[in-house]
């Protein structure tokens, strides 16, 4: 099938505003996000998002429409590799736009499953039907107590694993939040820590040290990613696997370099910077190596829902990420993921990416349609 169109929902949506106490902007608010629309001369239509969690997503719609829309118009939607081999091309010599193209790449794959009738982890090769989770908030406390409420309520809901961000905690506090939530949530939860890169080598390894004697599962971003002598040096000195890396610029070769250097036990990997394709490319490229590669939210129902078709395609992975609250990054389709009796998330059966628009409330929130 050809590629006619292709064309993005400007929408504008609001959530109730929520604090983040760390470098990063607050979440909620009004944002502008996008839906996108991949129209082909077979009469099939592909779908994403755009926009991660409450964030503005205008930038990447305009890259989307003037950069990448060209190159497509006419092609087959099946083209995704050759797409995927002229990004550097596209690109130029400006930032990764690996980013603003993955929410396309989501789109031509949700046309191939559509076409064939088929889930896109159909397409991939299933290998689960059902996907752990875990829960995580932003970083929304400044006191120790706060952080093992917080524990304490995900376990009442009936999470069974929960992911700390201490944001800007001072390093000693945070490690004490380490022993107190294990402490009040018990040994049958499973925890994990990520500071967002806000620790210096010598704070990263205090924290490391109290992840490791409360049995964390892994300790995910501690300090920046390009500082790869200190990663090294972590992850021999520690006993908590260290997760790399949710930053924008972490994709397919960085994951490769960090592999090749014995940097890190488990890499970070996401359909929002890598698509479908990178993503499955980064995912066997890990298990290459018998290391394991970790999902990270994509930051909205659609990307998220692509994720978890990957994360289905492979047992090379032991979470979906599951980010709380809800509002910021659940929106547009007329049924939300929900978590079934065993505790997990069930995988999409219906063609596609499996999620059907709520086309009644993107009208209501469209102010504009790029084209």
């Amino acid at each position: 099938m050809k590629i006619t169109d292709i064309s993005i929902d400007v929408i504008e949506r609001a959530t109730a505003p929520v604090r983040v106490q760390d470098e990063r902007a607050d979440l909620g608010g009004t944002t502008t996000q996008g839906v996108l629309r991949v129209m082909t001369d077979g009469g099939i239509e592909g779908h994403a998002f755009v926009g991660d969690q409450a964030g503005d997503s205008t930038q990447r719609m305009n890259t989307i429409i003037k950069t990448l829309k060209p190159a497509m118009i006419g092609r087959d939607s099946s083209d995704r590799e050759w797409l995927w081999n002229q990004l550097s091309v596209i690109a130029g010599h400006g930032a990764a736009i690996e980013p603003d193209w993955a929410p396309l790449d989501v789109a031509l794959w949700d046309i191939e499953g559509k076409a064939a009738g088929q889930p896109i982890h159909k397409l991939l090769g299933t290998a689960r039907t059902e996907v752990p989770l875990y829960a995580t908030y932003p970083p929304r406390h400044g006191t120790v107590e706060g952080f093992v409420e917080e524990g304490l309520q995900l376990k009442a809901e009936g999470f069974r694993a929960y992911k700390i961000h201490p944001g800007p905690l001072h390093y000693k506090q945070a490690a004490i939040v380490a022993a107190k939530v294990r402490e009040a949530v018990g040994d049958e939860m499973t925890l994990m820590l990520d500071r967002n890169h806000g620790y210096d080598f010598r704070e990263a390894l205090y924290v490391g040290h109290a992840l490791d004697a409360n049995d964390y599962f892994w300790y995910e971003d501690p300090i920046p990613a390009n500082d790869i002598e200190s990663i090294k040096e972590l992850t021999n000195r520690l006993e908590t696997p260290l997760n790399m890396s949710d930053t924008r610029g972490f994709l397919l070769h960085e994951a490769a370099q960090f592999l090749q250097m014995n940097a890190t036990r488990l890499i970070r990997g996401t359909v929002r910077k890598l698509g479908i394709t990178g993503l499955k490319k980064q995912m066997s490229m890990v298990e290459g190596f018998h290391k394991v590669c970790e999902v990270g939210l994509a930051g909205n129902s659609a990307l998220n829902a692509a994720n978890l078709h990957v994360i289905a395609s492979s047992m090379n992975c032991t979470y979906f990420e599951y980010w709380l609250p809800k509002e910021v990054h659940q929106w547009g389709v007329t049924k939300q993921f929900e978590i079934n009796e065993n505790g997990n998330l069930n995988v999409p059966m219906d063609p596609g990416l499996g999620v059907e628009l709520d086309e009644e409330w993107i009208t209501a929130h469209k102010i504009a349609t790029l084209s």
